[in-house]
């Protein structure tokens, strides 16, 4: 996808929420949308294939949705899952602290996977400690912090790297 082709695409979007085709809103939306993609360029295209792991936009567009969709079907789970520990249906075993490994995550990959955590009821990123290499994620259960570790390793292979490497 060409920059122009954005930033009309972007300008389009302005104006239709808008609502108005007059030339001062025109114009705002040319200039909001240019700020947007040249603010964007290393995430939108492919400047510095290292750090994208070659993926265009059109393919991060395209893998997008099934990303936002198990984001939140995560949210409905642990949404369960805090909603039976507050009423006392399912008792808390073994709160704690798993470290996750960072892996092949850009920073952006890390911070992607960090709200991931985060928006899902029930677990929290407590810290990353880039030294090491590791996330540290605080869940309700952690009595078998391999099967969380592989999960979240399953998350991103599958469904986060193909948009936030």
């Amino acid at each position: 996808m060409s920059r122009l082709f954005a930033v009309l695409l972007l300008t389009g979007v302005y104006v239709l929420t808008l609502g108005s085709l007059d030339p001062l809103d025109l114009l705002g939306g040319l200039i909001l949308s240019l700020a947007v993609v040249v603010a964007l360029r290393r995430l939108l295209y492919d400047e510095e294939p290292s750090a994208l792991g070659g993926r265009a936009l059109a393919g991060r567009i395209w893998h997008f949705p099934l990303f936002a969709l198990v984001v939140v079907w995560e949210i409905s789970v642990g949404t369960w899952r805090v909603a039976q520990a507050v009423t006392g249906l399912e008792p808390l075993h073994s709160p704690g602290i798993v470290a996750i490994p960072i892996g092949e995550r850009t920073p952006n990959g890390v911070a992607a996977t960090a709200l991931a955590i985060t928006l899902s009821p029930g677990e929290l990123l407590v810290d990353i400690d880039e030294r090491r290499g590791l996330m540290l994620i605080h869940v309700l259960d952690a009595t078998d912090p391999d099967a969380i570790r592989t999960r979240y390793e399953h998350f991103y292979e599958r469904y986060q790297r193909k948009v936030f490497p």
